[in-house]
């Protein structure tokens, strides 16, 4: 059986991105990391962190009187259920026209071009 993904709210994927790219961290780690990105009260910054943790999308371990928090859920899987979310509200679950659309719409080098290629070669394959 597959892990549910939690929903993870727009504001909430910065927090998710610190501990993503950082492992685990304290409220104010976090909160030192996201200081010169958004104009968030440190309160704003560790409600985000409960919230994430009651939704299981983060998760907490005490040290001593210290709390490390670190991401319950991979990037990549929250970036794949965020996707799929995004095309079944704007494409009606209709992957050709949100494919063409990105691809239209980007400004693509020769390499990216060339990746996209295969990556339709060998979904072509099976």
């Amino acid at each position: 059986m597959r892990k549910s993904i939690p929903k993870i709210a727009e504001s909430e994927w910065r927090v998710m991105q610190v501990l993503w790219g950082n492992g685990p961290q304290t409220a104010n780690d976090v909160v030192n990391a996201l200081s010169g990105e958004v104009k968030w009260k440190p309160r704003t910054i560790k409600t985000l962190i409960s919230r994430l943790v009651k939704k299981g999308a983060v998760k907490v371990t005490e040290e001593g009187y210290r709390y490390r928090y670190s991401a319950a859920v991979e990037e990549s899987a929250c970036v794949r259920s965020e996707t799929r979310s995004f095309v079944r509200r704007v494409y009606q679950d209709a992957m050709k026209p949100a494919l063409a659309a990105f691809i239209e719409d980007a400004d693509l080098s020769d390499k990216e071009i060339d990746d996209i290629q295969r990556i339709l070669d060998q979904k072509r394959k099976g």
